[in-house]
């Protein structure tokens, strides 16, 4: 009964994305999720994760601020943890479409987060990341501009990667 209602509550919040119109309402509608997947944190999976992708990959596009960004990285986080590498592993196509595409159009605040992501939750897959390794790598390079502050970090990420 309680997945039920966990699954039901996860059909709401993401209706709420059904009726956005700009950028606020698509940090709303996040807000909705994320306060979903807090109050049902005894399940290790999620309902709807392809709707879910798919939302959270909308969210990423470049038109949108930084602050939306934010807050689907805020999400994704969360489902990761949720997750765990045993279910990332097996569902990495579903949620690289939104995340690897934003490296190359991030703003500067927006990086440090994503490379988290990718540190916490990406790197533990190890041999796991084989199938999506090569969009991880495309991923990376926009970051390695000269004189980044951030060019440090996805080196060492890529060395990472490579062991």
């Amino acid at each position: 009964p309680k997945f039920r209602q966990f699954s039901a509550a996860i059909d709401k919040a993401l209706r709420s994305f059904e009726s956005t119109s700009e950028w606020a309402d698509l940090i709303s509608a996040l807000g909705k999720l994320s306060k979903v997947l807090h109050t049902y944190p005894q399940f290790p999976v999620v309902p709807k994760k392809y709707t879910i992708g798919k939302r959270l990959s909308q969210c990423t596009h470049p038109a949108l601020p930084s602050g939306c960004h934010l807050k689907a990285l805020e999400v994704y986080d969360l489902i990761f943890v949720r997750i765990g590498t045993t279910g990332l592993s097996s569902d990495i196509f579903i949620y690289a479409s939104g995340l690897f595409p934003l490296m190359s159009t991030a703003a500067m605040n927006v990086r440090p987060y994503l490379l988290n992501i990718y540190e916490k939750h990406f790197l533990p897959l190890r041999h796991h990341l084989s199938p999506a390794l090569q969009g991880l790598l495309l991923a990376l390079l926009p970051g390695l501009e000269e004189g980044s502050e951030h060019t440090v970090r996805i080196q060492a990420l890529l060395v990472s990667v490579c062991e």
